[in-house]
């Protein structure tokens, strides 16, 4: 019955869930078969939010793309990741918000 309740939870809770069956996994201290059972709820659930989180997407693109008022672009994870690792002076951001025309939010 307990998995029942997980599958009617919110995004929020599921994760709050997976996080939990995380903690327990990288204890240690369970048994073999509790370990696959875990493993396996664990499974089901990342892969719930996966799907909530793709659904969620695909809503605010055809919003944005209805209101054909920003333009979509695939977020780009090695340019953000440059971002975070070296950030820019403020001189450089001003420069670049200057140069940069786009509206778009990564996508």
């Amino acid at each position: 019955m307990q998995k029942r309740k997980e599958k009617d939870q919110g995004f929020e809770q599921s994760l709050n869930t997976l996080e939990e069956i995380v903690e327990q996994l990288e204890s240690g201290e369970l048994p073999l078969e509790k370990t696959l059972e875990l493993f396996e709820e664990g499974v089901a659930i990342a892969r719930r939010c996966q799907s909530q989180l793709e659904e969620a997407e695909r809503r605010v693109d055809l919003l944005l793309r209805e209101r054909k008022e920003i333009k979509v672009v695939p977020f780009d994870q090695n340019r953000a990741a440059t971002a975070v690792e070296s950030p820019r002076s403020e001189d450089e951001e001003d420069e670049t918000q200057e140069n940069s025309q786009d509206d778009s939010i990564p996508f």
